[in-house]
């Protein structure tokens, strides 16, 4: 399995989600007050529990901080998705993305330290799945069940090192080839393993979603880590 991820609120864009999201290859918890929702989710995700998330003592019981990624899609009460949010970053979950009605649900859930904002009349699930929780990622094109093609901003990481540098090689360690490299108005089709990557590139890189995100995981924590050592 690969990263985990907490669902919050199972109405019809958040059980799409998260099935997508099992689909993909991830473990999934959903989690709803609803006992039927609750119990119709159930055989397509990894756990499925009834549960009140704005409790925090139901989120102790679940664990939540040990996720990699908790999503709250609860789209009938704003307070119950601004609160889930805010107990959600208290108990310190890595990535946080919520689910906005509005520009201003959205400029709240941002001010009270969601990573990202989604709006489900913008985004389909099938669309938003897989990105979500690929950071960076501005775009996402589904091809079998746990695959995908992905267009993301070239990481600071990448910036001066060659594809072959980035494991990007033939018999690649990372799972994940690139397809090609935009730069400007230039598109690269099919770029040489000695390409060096500019900062201005955006890549489209085709792999395993799970290959893909441990990717750009590894990346994260790497670059976090020099500029740790720069200041």
């Amino acid at each position: 399995m690969g990263k985990q991820v907490a669902v919050f609120g199972l109405g019809r864009f958040g059980s799409n989600l998260a099935t997508i999201l099992y689909d993909a290859g991830y473990d999934v918890l959903a989690v709803d007050k609803n006992t039927d929702l609750v119990e119709s989710i159930a055989p397509f995700v990894t756990h499925a529990i009834k549960a009140d998330g704005t409790h925090e003592a139901a989120l102790q019981k679940l664990g939540i901080n040990k996720f990699d990624v908790a999503v709250v899609t609860v789209g009938a009460s704003i307070q119950d998705s601004v609160m889930i949010t805010i107990l959600l970053k208290k108990m310190g979950v890595r990535y946080i993305v919520a689910r906005a009605d509005n520009d201003l649900h959205g400029a709240i859930l941002e001010s009270i330290g969601a990573d990202k904002v989604i709006f489900p009349e913008r985004d389909t699930a099938v669309r938003t799945g897989p990105v979500l929780t690929l950071k960076g990622v501005v775009d996402f094109i589904p091809l079998e069940k746990s695959s995908g093609i992905i267009k993301v901003k070239a990481p600071s990481y990448f910036v001066g090192k060659t594809l072959a540098d980035l494991g990007f090689s033939t018999g690649a360690t990372n799972g994940a080839v690139v397809l090609m490299l935009q730069r400007g108005k230039e598109g690269i089709v099919n770029p040489s393993v000695d390409e060096v990557v500019s900062r201005i590139d955006v890549l489209i890189i085709a792999g395993n979603n799970i290959d893909m995100d441990r990717l750009l995981e590894q990346t994260g924590k790497i670059n976090g880590e020099l500029k740790r050592k720069e200041i």
